[in-house]
């Protein structure tokens, strides 16, 4: 088998920008219907639903562009955390069943990027360059 080894960082940054991108689509739902209004969801949204939704756009352009990657990923894994246990578990121990897999995989995936870094393409990388540049 190859070694793919020298890939590791551009497909973890991937991973970070797809991720990244699916949990920005969750705010969009929540504030501009877009692609489609989550069902359920009262007009106006609720304070916890607003708050979700701000974090979800902050820490998802974070992660998009990749700067301050692991704080955002962390706090976006704790916001997964807390809304698989508040809203998903309550329904039914089977994550199939509770329809809370989405959330399960976003906090697992986000905790890893807070562990491992954005990988190549990130402004994070860029700006640890340019100062090491400078010193």
């Amino acid at each position: 088998m190859p070694d793919t080894t020298k890939w590791t960082p551009y497909i973890l940054a991937i991973l970070r920008l797809v991720t990244a991108l699916l949990f920005l689509e969750h705010a969009t739902m929540k504030f501009f219907q877009f692609p489609a209004a989550i069902p359920g969801i009262p007009s106006p949204l609720p304070t916890m639903i607003l708050v979700a939704g701000a974090i979800e756009v902050i820490t998802g352009l974070l992660m998009t562009v990749g700067y301050y990657t692991r704080v955002a990923a962390f706090i976006a894994s704790g916001e997964m955390a807390a809304a698989y246990w508040m809203a998903h578990a309550p329904q039914s121990f089977w994550p199939a069943l509770n329809m809370g897999e989405s959330a399960i995989l976003f906090c697992f995936v986000f905790l890893y990027l807070a562990f491992a870094g954005p990988g190549r393409l990130a402004i994070d990388r860029a700006a640890k360059q340019t100062s090491l540049a400078r010193a």
